[in-house]
């Protein structure tokens, strides 16, 4: 009975906090699952292959799902309320296109690398990055969208704003992006480990790869406080950025180590749990 009191002081303290800082709050918390993931290279030295593509194909289904309950469908709900009648589709549709496009030119300019690749095959302007960097750097583009999702989130929530968003959902979807920062953590630490690297460099390289989640979570907040008007597009754009990456990089990590059975049940785990998070608490 106290515990139930205590989380519920916890909570309508937490409500009355301004939604920016709610936001960075909460990016804080998924950068700190990212260190809880990343710590793992202290336990083990490696890991093995079909496990990370199980932590793949959920980081996939999580993202999936949060990209639909949690972001496109408010979209289409705000437009729907706000005046948009049967073009309600519009804002979520550019804004969708929008984040794709800007995900693109990200990797189009940053020097990265995917999980399990050679550094042949590197993407991004050519550099003297050093293959670890260049994981790095690629976890590092995955994560942006996912502080963003966040803040956008809690900037609707805050303003009653995007029909059914609620505290609780933007709550729940913090929860969802930092269950699977997680093992996204530990599947960046623990192959810089296997490369020779030390346990501290590894954890450090993997716990930093998040550290844009509360940046950009803010980001995302302030745009939607300061800018009402841009909630649906802000919301598709979020949600077009993680499609973009879950497209782009975690499916294809996931299928090509003839692991895709596992891995897609792994995807399918990822977006039940994060849709019944999404529903139980918006």
């Amino acid at each position: 009975m106290k515990m139930r009191e205590r989380s519920e002081n916890m909570l309508e303290t937490f409500s009355g906090f301004n939604p920016v800082l709610q936001a960075f709050i909460a990016g804080l918390f998924t950068w700190g699952c990212t260190i809880v993931g990343s710590s793992f290279v202290f336990l083990f030295k490696t890991v093995n292959r079909k496990v990370l593509d199980v932590m793949s194909g959920f980081a996939a289904g999580v993202m999936i799902a949060a990209s639909f309950w949690s972001l496109l469908a408010p979209s289409i709900t705000f437009a729907e309320e706000n005046g948009y009648g049967v073009w309600a589709f519009v804002p979520a549709a550019i804004g969708f296109l929008f984040g794709g496009v800007f995900l693109r030119l990200t990797d189009a300019i940053i020097p990265h690398l995917h999980l399990g690749e050679p550094i042949e095959n590197r993407e991004g302007p050519t550099t003297g990055a050093s293959r670890n960097v260049l994981l790095f750097l690629a976890i590092t583009i995955h994560n942006i969208p996912e502080g963003l999702a966040v803040g956008v989130a809690f900037g609707a929530a805050a303003h009653g704003l995007a029909g059914g968003n609620t505290l609780m959902g933007a709550i729940g979807l913090a929860l969802g992006i930092g269950l699977q920062n997680i093992p996204e953590g530990s599947a960046l630490s623990m192959p810089i480990r296997a490369d020779g690297s030390s346990r501290w460099k590894a954890f450090n390289l993997g716990q930093l790869s998040a550290i844009v989640e509360p940046i950009s979570a803010v980001i995302g907040a302030l745009a939607v406080v300061s800018m009402q008007a841009i909630l649906p597009y802000a919301l598709a754009f979020a949600a077009g950025a993680m499609i973009f990456v879950v497209v782009e990089e975690l499916i294809p990590e996931s299928q090509t180590n003839g692991n895709s059975d596992i891995a897609t049940m792994g995807l399918m785990v990822g977006f039940t749990i994060m849709m019944i998070l999404d529903v139980a608490l918006g």
